[in-house]
């Protein structure tokens, strides 16, 4: 039998989705469990923080570990949910190569670019 959702979980699928850039829907398990009524429901939302801070300092530190593939996600929802524009994308990238690293920094940079350049390519088909 099914459990009704509770307001913890409603509240962390809702940010879910607003940081991802996505619906989210409930999941199984424990990981998805703290990620959602944990990590979103009670971090994400904390006051003190905009999303777009929050945002702004996930980038950095996924930048220093090298994590691209969670950038994959974390960039394009920052421009689609319109937090940060192409050009402070740049600058973000342009700023943290000179903290984590040249090897690290430039794959952010080309990152950045290769992620602006999807978004410019969508727009323009949506405009056709």
């Amino acid at each position: 039998m099914d459990e009704p959702m509770t307001e913890r979980r409603r509240r962390g699928l809702e940010m879910m989705g607003k940081v991802y850039g996505w619906e989210m829907s409930d999941g199984e398990g424990d990981f998805f469990a703290l990620t959602a009524d944990h990590l979103f429901a009670e971090i994400w939302t904390r006051p003190g923080l905009s999303v777009r801070d929050r945002r702004l300092l996930l980038i950095g530190m996924l930048a220093g570990q090298g994590l691209n593939d969670v950038l994959d996600i974390q960039l394009p929802a920052a421009l689609g949910n319109e937090e940060l524009t192409p050009d402070e994308l740049r600058e973000i990238g342009v700023f943290l190569l000179h903290y984590v690293g040249w090897p690290l920094g430039s794959k952010l940079c080309v990152q950045i670019e290769g992620v602006i350049a999807k978004r410019e390519k969508q727009e323009k088909r949506r405009e056709s």
